[in-house]
């Protein structure tokens, strides 16, 4: 079957010097996949925050399914990520010690399956002001 590539963010390569990347799993509903299927998913403003060992996606919009019922989903709610815990523990310790976020940068059906590529990534302004501190500090 292969992959099929569903969304990009290219808020992500523009705002982030992407250092590594993962591939991550996504518990979703029926009527998530459904639509993911059809390619109604938006992440760009999403991020990924660790809590207990565990690793979620907030502010994901996945669009209500068109032919779902009264047990559609909620269109922005918080997703967990399948990640293994030495991938968890790895990320979560970047983030919390030498300034890293992780952001999600593709969605793509693998065999039918939804996974979302995810990077470890730096700002890009903020590493730009902290270069220009250091040239300006050495200077004088």
């Amino acid at each position: 079957m292969g992959e099929k590539l569903i969304s990009i963010n290219k808020k992500a390569k523009h705002d982030y010097f992407l250092e590594d990347l993962y591939e991550a799993g996504l518990v979703l509903t029926g009527t998530e996949i459904k639509s993911i299927r059809q390619g109604k998913v938006q992440f760009k403003d999403s991020y990924i925050s660790f809590v207990n060992g565990e690793a979620f996606i907030k502010e994901m919009h996945i669009a209500h399914y068109d032919h779902g019922n009264i047990f559609n989903h909620d269109e922005t709610r918080i997703r967990k990520l399948l990640l293994h815990k030495e991938e968890i523990k790895k990320l979560h310790n970047k983030v919390k010690l030498k300034g890293f976020t992780v952001v999600p940068y593709r969605l793509y059906l693998k065999d039918g399956v939804a996974k979302m590529e995810i990077a470890l990534a730096k700002e890009k302004e903020k590493d730009a002001k902290r270069e220009i501190a250091k040239v300006i500090k050495n200077r004088f």
